[in-house]
């Protein structure tokens, strides 16, 4: 089937007004000639009906050409291809008829890509090109290994007295390297149904995440990413598990609609609304157009919502000065009602008062009231809500004695507002500007859905809060990073923990050290040339070109190896930018082999050592 695509290409190609002297179309003339109408350019369209039904709306019976639609065809990289996809086409790239890679009609898509397994494959945050879509032909089922379980090299077991390699995994805290969708899928073997709770600080999709991304399909890329991660997320989770998105209102909407369709609506838990920043700097200076942002939300989704027992804690009320004021405070001593004092505490065990060490507040009344009271003792009043007090007659008037705590705080609700962001950089000696989170705000998500000895997962990891606040509170957890320096932050991180930090929540929780973890990578092969391409100059980009031929295993199947030897064809590619190179080697290796297959660690040419091999097989349970 040709497209509409190839039929404009073709038409545009026959004629010379496009051409330059070597009969090559020139794209910014055929630009040019849509934005001014160019009657040339109009001609072509409108005497082609195809042309014409696409590109012109007729409204008041006059045909009104949509420069819109017309643009987006010709930004469109299969139309007009610039060098590299050209390069690309003659050294063999086909589909799996034999033919060319070209746009196909045949698949509808409720968003651009949406059925492709975008690959975020980058290990630096300042990383430049565009993101690698591993199934490019969108109608047929391409990956073929991508998603097996993975090799595990590098396993180190950290903990108090120091670290040490190991060749055996039986359940402990986890941090893996490598990229968190195929971290993901490699977990399945072992933790599928088993996982709590998750916690996913993910990339918000705005400028400053630093990421990748197409700029032709941002949310349509973004959207595709979380898909392929949601997906397996939900297989992870137990009957009773949870997962809890924190993003901001860039894409939650789209998130919310999103996870509705993964998890199912009636899956929703709460959408919570939490505060994350303050009134002050550079957002202060936008007041003329925009309220300052200082909300975020969590989208929490359950595996099987009736299945989930929730722990929503207390928290002490925002107005505590009016219920201060409201009861006339005058503070006594318990152990001498008739003296009054200024205490902070006093020792609510006395005489039958069963709380301890809390502020008591007596409201004194004007006088005796018609009961038959002794003198001096303590009589117990519980009211409707249940909550405790003591009446007590002095012998001139009755003192009614209220406990602060029962009426000074509240069950927590959708609106977080008590979570403080201030001085984030002093919980751990790590440092990771703006993207930190608070340990008290995990505290509350981990204390509300988990319980002592359940799995809590991040596959955004970072520099491990979520790590170090579930060590702090007897949780265990899996950690998924691929960034070197975040990897590197989190390890530096909970080593800290064990060592007895005293940041963040210890002192709440009463931290003093221990507690343990194991970190691991993936077991890196293409991931490696990759990372070679991404890393590779000019000077040094040729040896990998013939590296790469020479090693036929590392390419993709539908690549044409004879054309790619070919004298002609290695000249034209020396004469590409080095960014086209990068992009055409990287095109051209299998991505189903960016890392090692569980199923290939006894395959010589992947070297993994025995120590890997062993803890690999302990992992799966082999």
């Amino acid at each position: 089937m040709i497209t509409l695509i190839d039929k404009l290409n073709n038409k545009i190609k026959e004629d010379d007004y496009f051409l330059d002297e070597n009969r090559e179309i020139i794209k910014e003339k055929v630009k040019t000639a849509s934005l001014n109408l160019d009657d040339h350019l109009m001609s072509i369209l409108l005497g082609d009906e195809d042309f014409k039904s696409a590109f012109f709306i007729e409204k008041n019976g006059v045909l009104v050409f949509d420069k819109v639609k017309f643009s987006w065809i010709i930004s469109n990289n299969n139309f007009l291809p610039d060098s590299y996809t050209s390069y690309k086409n003659k050294i063999g790239l086909i589909d799996f008829n034999g033919d060319f890679i070209k746009s196909k009609d045949d698949v509808v898509l409720s968003f651009p890509y949406k059925d492709c397994m975008l690959e975020f494959d980058s290990t630096k945050e300042n990383e430049d090109r565009d993101e690698v879509f591993l199934n490019e032909i969108l109608s047929k089922d391409y990956i073929d290994t991508l998603l097996s379980p993975k090799a595990f090299e590098k396993p180190v077991l950290h903990e108090k007295k120091g670290n040490k390699s190991v060749d055996n995994y039986n359940g402990e805290n986890l941090v893996i390297k490598g990229n968190n969708l195929i971290s993901l899928y490699s977990l399945l073997p072992r933790f599928e149904g088993r996982i709590k709770c998750m916690y996913w600080d993910i990339l918000y999709n705005t400028n400053s995440d630093k990421v990748p991304y197409n700029d032709k399909f941002k949310h349509s890329s973004w959207l595709t990413m979380m898909k392929n991660r949601l997906e397996v997320a939900k297989r992870l989770l137990k009957i009773d598990g949870t997962i809890c998105i924190q993003c901001d209102d860039n894409e939650m909407a789209y998130l919310k609609v999103l996870c509705d369709e993964i998890f199912d609506r009636d899956n929703h838990v709460n959408t919570i609304c939490v505060k994350m920043s303050e009134l002050k700097g550079f957002k202060m200076g936008n007041l003329n157009n925009k309220f300052p942002k200082l909300k975020e939300y969590i989208l929490i989704y359950a595996k099987e919502k009736s299945q989930v027992q929730l722990k929503i804690e207390t928290v002490e009320k925002d107005n505590l000065e009016s219920y201060i004021k409201y009861y006339n405070k005058r503070i006594k001593n318990i152990n001498d009602p008739c003296e009054q004092w200024e205490i902070e505490s006093v020792d609510r065990n006395y005489d039958k008062i069963a709380h301890a060490e809390e502020m008591i507040y007596i409201v004194t009344r004007d006088s005796k009231i018609d009961e038959d009271l002794p003198i001096n003792q303590f009589i117990e009043k519980v009211d409707s809500n249940g909550k405790k007090s003591y009446i007590i007659y002095d012998g001139r008037k009755i003192n009614t004695v209220l406990f602060l705590s029962d009426y000074i705080k509240e069950p927590v609700g959708d609106i977080w507002m008590d979570i403080s962001t201030i001085n984030i950089n002093k919980e751990s000696s790590v440092q990771l500007p703006n993207g930190k989170k608070p340990e008290s705000l995990l505290r509350r998500i981990i204390y509300s859905l988990t319980n002592e000895g359940d799995y809590v997962l991040d596959a955004y990891f970072g520099t491990g809060t979520t790590g170090a606040v579930a060590m702090k509170m007897n949780r265990k957890f899996i950690g998924l990073e691929q960034l070197d320096t975040h990897y590197e932050k989190s390890i530096k991180r909970l080593e800290e923990v064990i060592n007895g930090d005293k940041s963040g929540i210890s002192e709440e929780v009463g931290w003093n050290g221990g507690g343990s973890f194991i970190s691991c990578e993936l077991t890196k092969y293409n991931q490696n040339i990759i990372n070679e391409i991404i890393n590779s100059t000019s000077e040094n980009i040729m040896d990998l070109y013939n590296k790469i031929i020479n090693s036929p295993f590392l390419l993709n199947y539908r690549v044409n190896l004879v054309n790619m030897k070919e004298f002609k064809n290695i000249e034209e590619f020396k004469l590409l930018a080095l960014k086209e190179k990068q992009k055409v080697l990287i095109d051209i290796l299998d991505k189903n082999i960016l890392y090692v297959n569980l199923s290939e660690i006894d395959d010589e040419s992947k070297e993994v050592t025995e120590v890997d091999k062993n803890f690999t097989r302990s992992f799966y349970g082999e």
